[in-house]
């Protein structure tokens, strides 16, 4: 398609990982301003192609050419605990050529540090501001920050920067409502050329076309998600539509083919009669055998390259219909009786400041909603065993599973198998292999090192070695859990989550998810954990 003011080349690109597991060959694509939003089943390379683009992965051939200076927000935002706020910004040294110059200092080396940036400081808070960041001083640490907070520190600075070309990598995971909203306008008002690979369906509505990544190619659609999503229903129509008629066109096919051979035989053995009762000469008798055996010939091989060509193009049709794979999630036998006490806490005291009283009995589902930094992670994780309470008692009765935003209860050196042996060590190898089957590790991806896998395939391995971990769950702490998944793997969770029979705590920003997960409660946590009516949840 038509675009202007070209940012982001790429010529027949070729990548395969250290193990020969081929992800692109002889991709080429052309991105210019605007907002393009790239979508792709989880494992399609759309954080690959990222990082093909920002160099720091190199195509084994081809080339990638970016117009201006690139910026780049990570799926995983990595920023170390000691470092400070200014820092994370990119503003530090120039502020402290600022201090330095306020305090008598008027060497060249600082007004050089400084240039035009005398105004930096104004212009940062009013960044962080914009993104809700108002409580964030300069000078705070980035160790005092929620994982939100830190992806908007982040995006704070790509805005500080400008570049030419931004690329963002699911960069609404763990923000909240109002966060994300922020983000929201501030990826309205960008005016060059942004990247986004996403599942967030609001942010994907604002882009201005849709790439999608399918088997190494990237097919184009003008628009944003809602109408790439009903561009592709109508595609997938037509597709079903040309299946159904090719499979007719084969069955009438193979019919004639049959009806043929039975033509054929019949007048075969009727030749063969005259030619065994001598009713002509015998010249003339073999003549019309021969002549009959090549038209027999003829009138076979008509049909058969009909039967062909009828077969390759229901092959052609089958190909145009997707297929999306989608992880198949087995949950065991987790039913918890209806008045069983699940979880209780009295009183409890979190790190941080925030105080919980609640109760689970039975299989209730419940949303867990709050700003970020309100403490919800620290509440699922207290429960989890991995945090202590200040103060105040906490109980839990049954066996439960968390499932923590991060995405850390992998060991990176080894195989995503091995690490679900250690969850599992009385599975046998083929039970686990088969287990990982369901959840797309097939063959040599359930021998892939653990610190390859993509942010959707970690949260794949993740989820797989909790529910084979022994005993089975009968409680469920999740944790942003739709944050790295395509949107099919979405829409697979949640049917798999509404027929879990246990007890489900769940904190996550994605509304559409957490109301197809037929909730019973919602609570919300803002320094005291509070009962909410689900439309003031969302």
């Amino acid at each position: 398609m038509s675009m202007p003011n070209i940012s982001i080349v790429c010529s027949g690109l070729s990548f395969a990982w250290p193990d020969g597991t081929p992800v692109f060959d002889d991709l080429s694509l052309v991105i210019g301003t605007g907002r393009t939003g790239l979508v792709g089943v989880n494992g399609s390379g759309k954080s690959t192609l990222l990082r093909l683009i920002t160099g720091a992965l190199t195509p084994r051939a081809g080339s990638v050419k970016v117009s201006g200076d690139l910026g780049y927000l990570p799926q995983n935002v990595a920023l170390a605990a000691h470092v400070r706020v200014d820092e994370a910004l990119g503003i530090a040294p120039v502020r402290a050529a600022l201090r330095a110059i306020e305090s008598g200092d008027a060497s060249e080396p600082n007004f050089a540090a400084v240039g035009e940036d005398w105004d930096v400081e104004e212009r940062a808070r009013a960044t962080l501001d914009r993104l809700g960041l108002e409580h964030v001083t300069l000078d705070r640490h980035i160790g005092e920050l929620s994982g939100g907070e830190s992806v908007l520190l982040t995006m704070a600075a790509q805005f500080l920067r400008r570049p030419d070309v931004l690329l963002l990598d699911e960069p609404t995971n763990n923000l909240d409502l109002s966060a994300r909203r922020r983000f929201y306008e501030a990826v309205a008002s960008w005016n060059a050329a942004m990247v986004i690979v996403s599942h967030d369906r609001e942010l994907l509505d604002q882009v201005d076309q849709i790439g999608d990544l399918r088997a190494g190619e990237v097919r184009w659609y003008g628009g944003n998600l809602t109408e790439y999503q009903e561009a592709v229903a109508v595609e997938q129509e037509a597709a079903e539509r040309m299946v159904r008629v090719a499979e007719s066109d084969v069955r009438r096919q193979r019919r004639e083919l049959a009806e043929a051979r039975v033509k054929l035989d019949r007048g075969a053995r009727f030749g063969q009669h005259k030619f065994d009762t001598k009713r002509e000469p015998k010249v003339i008798m073999m003549a019309r055998k021969r002549e009959a055996q090549v038209s027999a010939g003829k009138y076979r091989t008509m049909h058969q390259e009909k039967l062909k060509e009828a077969a390759q193009r229901l092959a052609e049709a089958e190909e145009a219909v997707r297929e999306d794979n989608e992880i198949r999630v087995d949950l065991p036998e987790t039913a918890v009786p209806p008045t069983r006490g699940v979880l209780k806490l009295s009183s409890v005291q979190l790190r941080y400041g925030a105080h919980a009283t609640f109760e689970i009995r039975g299989p209730e589902r419940i949303a867990l909603t709050g700003r970020n930094g309100a403490g919800k992670s620290t509440l699922l994780r207290t429960i989890a065993g991995e945090l202590k309470p200040l103060s105040g008692d906490l109980t839990v009765t049954v066996p439960l599973r968390y499932l923590p935003q991060r995405l850390d209860l992998l060991d990176n050196t080894l195989t995503v198998a091995q690490n679900i042996a250690t969850f599992a060590p009385n599975a046998t190898d083929n039970t686990i292999r088969a287990h990982l089957a369901r959840f797309l590790f097939r063959g040599r991806r359930a021998d892939q090192p653990a610190e390859t896998l993509s942010g959707g395939e970690r949260f794949r391995a993740t989820l797989a070695a909790l529910l084979l971990a022994e005993p089975a769950p009968q409680l469920l702490l999740l944790d942003e859990p739709t944050n790295n998944l395509d949107l099919a793997s979405v829409r697979q969770l949640t049917q798999a989550l509404k027929s879990y029979q246990g007890a489900l705590l769940v904190v996550s920003h994605d509304l559409a998810f957490l109301r197809d997960l037929g909730l019973t409660r919602w609570l919300t946590l803002d320094g005291e954990l509070k009962e909410a009516a689900p439309l003031l949840a969302s």
